[in-house]
């Protein structure tokens, strides 16, 4: 089984830290293909950003999502997470819908605990579009940048750790759920300090992806995930385009 893990932005060193992450959920068997554009933003950190964002995972859907078993789009906001289903019939799993659906499996309440306070509105706004707004109980920035995961010191780990440890006591929750990619590798250590159910988007991601892959299915191609229609693309989008053979 084949899985392409989009990183949408164009940090290296977080796209090898996220498929490190993956492999390491993943099943033996599984091939892990990391992925990233090659236009953007380093990191995801406000609707401009998520822009382009959304713009790379379709590129990359595009160029190497017709091979892959099933997609897992690695970035908190999920961007580009439609556009990607409608280019591959591969089942497409945005990693904080992955998240939130293993986190109402586990406790009838979960926080979200993110890194700058300016993308909760980014999560907030995914919960209502995915219907978990009644399951979660609170979103929480630490305000620590996303590059910054990137070299986790015990300091960031113990500022997430607060911030965990406040959203469990002031939203009566009963589960973390982790609101980025860069905070994959801490999901076991903060279960075991917390005591509670600590979910990575990206592991969840890569189980169902490849539970659905299993299960022979994919998406629809009916209605609004069907393949976009064809017309020439202008500009570096130009080798984007869809035929009539697509």
């Amino acid at each position: 089984m084949k899985l392409l893990v989009i990183n949408p932005n164009t940090s290296a060193g977080m796209t090898a830290q996220i498929a490190a992450a993956a492999r390491a959920a993943a099943a033996p068997g599984t091939d892990i293909v990391a992925v990233q554009p090659d236009f953007g933003a380093p990191s995801i950190e406000g609707h401009f950003d998520d822009a382009f964002a959304a713009a790379g995972v379709a590129q990359q859907a595009r160029l190497h999502g017709a091979d892959a078993d099933g997609v897992v789009v690695a970035c908190f906001g999920d961007p580009g997470l439609d556009a990607a289903r409608e280019a591959t019939a591969a089942p497409v799993i945005g990693i904080a819908e992955a998240a939130f659906h293993a986190a109402s499996f586990l406790a009838t309440g979960f926080s979200v605990v993110t890194t700058m306070t300016r993308t909760c509105t980014i999560a907030d706004h995914l919960l209502h579009k995915y219907g978990f707004e009644r399951r979660c109980r609170g979103v929480h920035g630490t305000d620590i940048p996303v590059l910054d995961l990137e070299s986790m010191g015990e300091a960031l780990v113990g500022r997430i750790e607060a911030a965990a440890r406040t959203a469990l006591e002031r939203d009566r929750s009963g589960a973390i759920v982790l609101g980025c990619a860069g905070m994959a590798d801490l999901a076991l250590r903060l279960q075991q300090r917390l005591g509670v159910p600590v979910i990575d988007g990206v592991a969840a991601a890569v189980k169902f992806a490849e539970s659905l892959a299993a299960l022979s299915l994919r998406t629809s191609r009916r209605g609004d995930y069907a393949p976009p229609l064809p017309k020439p693309y202008a500009g570096w989008a130009a080798g984007l385009s869809f035929t009539a053979a697509d």
